[in-house]
């Protein structure tokens, strides 16, 4: 049978097998998971990639030093990433790795497709050369001299700060160089292909000073996709890299799934490396006779109490650690909600504290508390009578009805923070509303209106609980197990759907307990 159903395609960069995931990792994992969570409640035929990129001169090595071979190093790094997506309760559909023999299949006839079409200035896309110049390893990128800096050993670093070498060796070459204006057109045209506006401007502000023809083959080591029809060269670890997404979308077979699925909504990634998703990647599908993704969104990074986040700190935060200390979904909350998406921010343990103890146990929780503790002493535990509404209840009823629309928005702009700080606004509503109306009160002075209370707040929390299942899906769970919301009636369809009285509601229990010190210290990590 047909799915008519609308398509919604997320990716996270694949992340590279060099060392085990941390806080970034997780973050934009999560921020995915987010998007993919919520598109699939709003009715969305949703396909959610991440995985691993297994191949390049660092793999090579550091499966050298570690005294194995290549693939058995990428096995043991790559379960590494998958068991992350399980601790982080992530919903991805798809887990993907570049040594599959479907992504070798793909990289290949991306390679072919590219190599059998023209430039827009009428040359071939791919030719032969020789490459000369500077190479990190850890990067895995190419350098102008102009981008280097000293050290002070002496050694030419990269803007990263990976040194780099001189690297000299026989390479096929993409003409990136024709495509610049196709590139600045593109940007134009779609003025949201690059997210937030101020990196789409470092992406064409890059774009308009001039683009080198690209290295894409190797020939120094043998880790990696061999290139069609030319021994001894494999593919450069970037090009085979971005074509993950289109593998997992089905390519090179462009009919079905892949006619479907592509482009991709939206490529998720850190802004360290922006400039291959937004300006390599869509030159290399132009060059193939393919269209760009609709959107590359690059976010910020995180400082741990303030310092720079490096191993040679030893403050690298390990999202293991954070989950056994605040929770999962209090994690999650706390990494959606904390910085404008697409900034950097500060992980302090004073800030999730408070994050944990006063959004979610004393604004969120204690809600809920009120209210169906209430219900369950003078209500039968049941959810009351629908009665006539006041103006009160009016207000307070709309603000609920036009939430999912207002977080839609901030969702379909990537804007997290926002959604949640919306939702936020209706939570202090909510409490100013039961402390305004007193059903305490009204149990002994007008039941019937202590009724018509706890009814506009019931609804309340059914839909609060629906919109915030993208961001604590484990904890959104249990609130509408006590509301008794049916499992088929908890996506968004069933948002604006009316309430029924009379149904029972099981014993309330606290969802977010608040965190003591006493219990944080005999958490924390020795």
């Amino acid at each position: 049978m047909a799915n008519h159903r609308p398509t919604f395609y997320v990716t996270t960069p694949i992340y590279y097998v060099n060392d085990a995931p941390h806080i970034g990792h997780a973050y934009t994992t999560l921020a995915c998971d987010v998007l993919a969570r919520f598109k699939r409640l709003d009715g969305f035929d949703v396909l959610f990639l991440t995985g691993t990129d297994e191949h390049g001169q660092k793999v090579e090595k550091s499966a050298l030093n570690a005294g194995v071979a290549p693939q058995s190093y990428c096995d043991s790094v790559s379960k590494l990433f998958r068991d992350l997506t399980g601790a982080l309760d992530v919903s991805n559909d798809d887990f993907i790795r570049t040594t599959e023999a479907r992504h070798v299949r793909a990289s290949q006839a991306l390679w072919r497709a590219i190599a059998a079409r023209q430039s827009p200035a009428g040359r071939p896309n791919i030719y032969l050369g020789k490459y000369a110049g500077w190479y990190a390893i850890r990067d895995e990128a190419f350098y102008d001299e102009g981008e280097l800096t000293l050290g002070a050993d002496g050694r030419r670093r990269a803007p990263s700060g990976a040194e780099v070498e001189w690297v000299e060796e026989p390479s096929y070459f993409f003409r990136l160089s024709d495509w610049q204006q196709v590139l600045l057109d593109f940007y134009e045209k779609n003025p949201e292909a690059v997210l937030p506006a101020t990196r789409r401007n470092e992406v064409t502000s890059f774009v308009r000073q001039g683009l080198q023809d690209l290295s894409i083959s190797r020939t120094t080591f043998t880790w990696g996709i061999p290139v069609p029809d030319a021994p001894g060269h494999v593919i450069y670890v970037w090009l085979d890299a971005l074509t993950n997404y289109i593998t997992a979308a089905g390519y090179p077979d462009v009919d079905g799934g892949f006619a479907r699925r592509w482009p991709a909504d939206l490529h998720m990634v850190g802004k360290d490396i922006l400039r291959f998703h937004a300006v390599y990647w869509p030159a290399f599908l132009m060059a193939a006779g393919l269209e760009p993704a609709k959107r590359v969104f690059a976010h910020g990074w995180w400082t741990n109490e303030g310092q720079k986040i490096s191993k040679s700190l030893g403050n690298v935060i390990d999202p293991y650690q954070l989950i056994e200390q605040y929770g999962l979904d209090p994690v999650r909350y706390f990494l959606m909600r904390e910085v404008p998406f697409g900034q950097d921010g500060d992980l302090s343990r004073a800030a999730m504290v408070r994050r944990r103890n006063v959004d979610l146990a004393n604004d969120l929780g204690n809600l809920a508390q009120r209210v169906l503790g209430f219900i369950a002493k003078n209500c039968g535990a049941a959810i009351p009578k629908r009665q006539p509404f006041t103006e009160a209840d009016q207000a307070l009823t709309a603000a609920a009805a036009s939430l999912l629309g207002r977080v839609r928005r901030e969702i379909d702009q990537q804007s997290f923070h926002r959604a949640l700080e919306v939702v936020w606004q209706v939570v202090a509503e909510a409490n100013r509303y039961v402390d305004a109306q007193a059903p305490w009160a009204l149990r002994k002075t007008d039941p019937v209106r202590m009724e018509a209370v706890l009814y506009v707040l019931c609804d309340l929390l059914r839909r609060l609980g629906i919109v915030l299942q993208p961001f604590m899906p484990q904890a959104m769970e249990l609130w509408l197990d006590q509301l008794a919301v049916e499992r088929d009636a908890r996506d968004f369809g069933a948002y604006d759907r009316v309430l029924v009285s009379g149904i029972n509601l099981p014993t309330p229990k606290p969802i977010f307990p608040r965190l003591v010190e006493d219990a944080l210290q005999a958490k924390a990590p020795s």
